[in-house]
Parts: C-alpha cells; sequence; structure tokens
C-alpha cells in the first residue's frame, strides 16, 4: 500500500534545458576574435578561409532534402490543388512588385549620393572586373530550361535549389492526387525530414568555427584601408537597406497583419546572427522553414514562398545592383540618364533570377548582366570586389528579412495562418524547441511512446 503514496510517486521527467543560447553567444565570440585576428595577423586570417567555407557547405548539403521533404508535407496534406497555386500564384507576382520597389530605391539613392564620383580605374582594376563574370549567370531562356533537371535523381545532386522545387511540386501533387494510398509515403517523407532536421541541430555547433574562420579571411584579405575609398557606397548602401527592411517592409507587415517587424526580427534573432557571420542566407534556409512553421503558417505557405523566394525575392540584391551600376557609370566618368539606367536596371532585374544559387550570387550576377547590357561598365566591377563581401552581408539579411516578412503577407492574404498562434509565439509563450529545430509538442521523443503489449499495437497507433 505504501506504494500507492505520494512521497514514493514516479517523478515528472525533468524538462529538458535550451542550452544552444551557448552555442550563439560562441557565435558572436568568434566574430569577435575572427575581426581581431584578421587585423592583427592578415595573412594568417585568409588561411582561415576554409573554416568558413566548410561550415557554408555543410549546411548547404542540407537544404535539398528539407525544402524536398518541406514542400512535399505541405502540398500533399492539402487536398485541393488550386490552394496551392493560388499559393505560388501570389508569391511570384509579390515577389515581382517587391523586387521592382527595391530596385526604384536603389535608384534614387544611388542618384542621390553619386558615390562613384573623383574615382579613378586602373588597368589591374579593368582585369579583375572581367574576372568575376561568371559562366554560371544564364540568359533567360536558358535559364527557365535548366530548371527541368536531367533525371529525376539528379535534382538532389546538382545543388540547383529550382530543380529541388520543381520535383518536390511533382512529387507533392502526385501524393495528393493518390489519396489514402499515398499516406504511407508522405508519413515515410516525414520521419525523414525530422532525420534532416536533427542532423542539421548537429552540424549547427560547428557555426562559432565557421563564423571565425569567415570573418578572419575576410579582415585579413581586404583590411581597413581598402574600405576608406568606398566608405559612401557601402554606408549608402546599409541605409538603404535598413529603410527598406524597416519603412517598406515594416509598414506592409504592420499594415497587413497588425504586426510589429521588431517583434517577428526578436524571433529570427538567431538566424540573422548565423547569416551575419557566414554572409550567407542559405546557411539560415532550414531554420527559417521550421520556424515559421512554428510560428503559425501553414506548411503550404511555408514551403511553396519561402524556396521560391530564395531564388525570386532577392530584395537586397535588387538595391545592390542598382547602386553598383551607378557608383560604377560615375567612377568611369561615365554617368548614365535616366532613360539608360531603368533598361539596364530591368535587364539586371531578369538576369538576377538566372543567376540564382551561383557562389557569390551578388557580384557575379552585376557583372554578367553588364557584360551583356553594356560591356563598357564591366571594367569598373572590380572597383568594388574589395568591399563585395562586407555588402554581401546587408545584401544576405535585406533577401532574408524579405523573405520572412512575405511568408507572413502571404500566409494572411491566403487565410493560412493562426494569428492566435502567432501572437502567443511571438510573445514567448510558445518557444521554439531549438535542441530539434522542431516543435517537440509534435515530435514526441521515442522515449515516450507506451511499451508494447498484448493489444500494443492499437495503443501505438492512438500514440
Amino acid at each position: 500500500m505504501a506504494a500507492s503514496t505520494p512521497d514514493t510517486a514516479p517523478a515528472a521527467p525533468a524538462v529538458k534545458r535550451d542550452r544552444t543560447h551557448y552555442l550563439y553567444i560562441a557565435v558572436i565570440v568568434a566574430v569577435a576574435l575572427g575581426i581581431a585576428v584578421g587585423l592583427i595577423w592578415p595573412d594568417a586570417g585568409v588561411q582561415l578561409k576554409p573554416l568558413g567555407t566548410g561550415f557554408v557547405n555543410l549546411i548547404k548539403m542540407m537544404i535539398t532534402p528539407i525544402i524536398f521533404c518541406t514542400i512535399v508535407l505541405g502540398i500533399g496534406s492539402v487536398r485541393k490543388a488550386a490552394k496551392v497555386g493560388a499559393v505560388g500564384g501570389i508569391a511570384l507576382g509579390y515577389f515581382m512588385v517587391m523586387s521592382l520597389v527595391a530596385l526604384t530605391i536603389g535608384l534614387v539613392v544611388g542618384n542621390v549620393l553619386h558615390p562613384g564620383d573623383g574615382l579613378h580605374i586602373t588597368n589591374a582594376i579593368k582585369a579583375s572586373g572581367h574576372d568575376q563574370v561568371s559562366p554560371d549567370a544564364l540568359p533567360p531562356v536558358d535559364f527557365v530550361l535548366s530548371i527541368i533537371p536531367v533525371t529525376f535523381v539528379s535534382a538532389f545532386t546538382s545543388g540547383q535549389v529550382l530543380q529541388t522545387l520543381l520535383v518536390a511540386l511533382l512529387a507533392g501533387f502526385a501524393l495528393q492526387a493518390m489519396g489514402p494510398v499515398g499516406q504511407p509515403v508522405l508519413r515515410g517523407v516525414e520521419h525523414i525530414q525530422r532525420l534532416v532536421f536533427r542532423i542539421l541541430s548537429m552540424v549547427m555547433w560547428a557555426a562559432p568555427i565557421g563564423a571565425f574562420g569567415a570573418i578572419a579571411a575576410v579582415v585579413g584579405s581586404s583590411g581597413v584601408d581598402a574600405l576608406k575609398s568606398l566608405a559612401v557606397l557601402m554606408l549608402g548602401f546599409y541605409v538603404t537597406c535598413v529603410l527598406f527592411v524597416f519603412v517598406v517592409l515594416g509598414a506592409m507587415l504592420k499594415v497587413v497583419t497588425g504586426l510589429n517587424i521588431f517583434s517577428l526580427f526578436k524571433y529570427l534573432g538567431r538566424e540573422f546572427l548565423l547569416i551575419l557571420s557566414t554572409s550567407s542566407s542559405e546557411s539560415a534556409l532550414p531554420r527559417v522553414i521550421a520556424k515559421l512553421e512554428h510560428l503559425g503558417v501553414s506548411k503550404p505557405v511555408v514551403g511553396i514562398t519561402i524556396p521560391t523566394g530564395y531564388s525570386f525575392n532577392l530584395d537586397g540584391t535588387m538595391i545592390y545592383m542598382t547602386m553598383a551600376s551607378l557608383y560604377i557609370a560615375d567612377a568611369l566618368g561615365t554617368p548614365m540618364s535616366l532613360g539608360e539606367q531603368i533598361p539596364l536596371l530591368l535587364f539586371l532585374l531578369v538576369a538576377s533570377k538566372g543567376a540564382a544559387g551561383v557562389s557569390g550570387a551578388g557580384l557575379a550576377t552585376l557583372a554578367g548582366g553588364l557584360q551583356s547590357h553594356k560591356p563598357a561598365l564591366v571594367d569598373g566591377v572590380g572597383l568594388i570586389v574589395g568591399i563585395d563581401r562586407f555588402m554581401s552581408e546587408a545584401r544576405a539579411l535585406t533577401n532574408f528579412a524579405g523573405n520572412a516578412v512575405a511568408t507572413l503577407l502571404i500566409g494572411t492574404w491566403t487565410k493560412e495562418i493562426d494569428r492566435d498562434r502567432v501572437r502567443r509565439v511571438l510573445a514567448g509563450e510558445l518557444p521554439f524547441d531549438e535542441t530539434t529545430l522542431m516543435d517537440e509538442n509534435e515530435v514526441p521523443p521515442v522515449a515516450e511512446l507506451p511499451e508494447q503489449r498484448e493489444g500494443g499495437d492499437k495503443e501505438l497507433a492512438k500514440a
């Protein structure tokens, strides 16, 4: 009888502590150390670049399976295909409008600042500019054809996000059409997604090492003196990105959803830190998918908007290409009239989609676009090579912010968002499970499943 007393009752399982905040403190320390090493021992700092490259590559290897699983689960769980088509149509229309807005803002700021006036260009700078023209940046027609993979399996090995997106869309719609017969496949994909997220949580512990190597290399190679002559362009670009994010995107988020952009960015703070330290928005792609689903946006909206936005919603890149083009034209002593600026920028708007997924896409897209539309300006691309790494951080942060806001806007317009859950998550009432990148209420640990005994199959099914 004594066994039934409260003193001997089994204790409740201890709540697992979130130790990942130590990880992001370590990232901040690593960034500071990387800057110090780059300034004090620049040659040694440059040699540390493989650490940053290796970490970003570890993240990139997870992107294809995460995108595939997310889209397949999102579409496969929706009964009506028309709803998925509506989400995709609204997303692409919104991306095009916001790209034009970003181009216009960059155009205005570039014409006001004229940061390239008075500079002189050397033969070495001209050669450096031509070296940036990437053969991977395709013209529009070839870009569209490149979306189709050679084989079904090659979409997972080519590293092309849009090929993965196409195959995932086809698989999702096929499973949707199969109905109950396709449910076992969907459950299998869900288990694979959990495995991928768990692997990603393990990889993330290498973030401090990657951040240290990346920052040390860029500071060691560029130094401080190389930045002085380009300070106006950098400052103007950073200020323009800040205004675009907090004024344009912030106003749209407030008007459409009633949410404060600062609350959203606080929730996504660790993702912003990760992007800042690695200068790659791809490093935060798996995390933002998981966190926006946890926030209360439906799987179809997140699964379609985020991967598509990473190729088509490049607000920071649009601003960068506008200001950089005007800067180069002024530096070469051949300032463009408004009639010349608009066709060039519209061409770059299309060209940027053709360079989606290219390493160093901002600089490669700019050089490739100028080579195709106005070759004389390619000579000046070398002027910004030294600071492109610093500007790429602002590009990546702006692109990421634009995609996060776009997901909430499209979720609201399609009525695929749980407003009450959004408020509770942003208020801290429903914290995100950092240890698994999944909501622990949705993914019960294996230890919590009931023991299988006589009739245990039914209990397991209920669990």
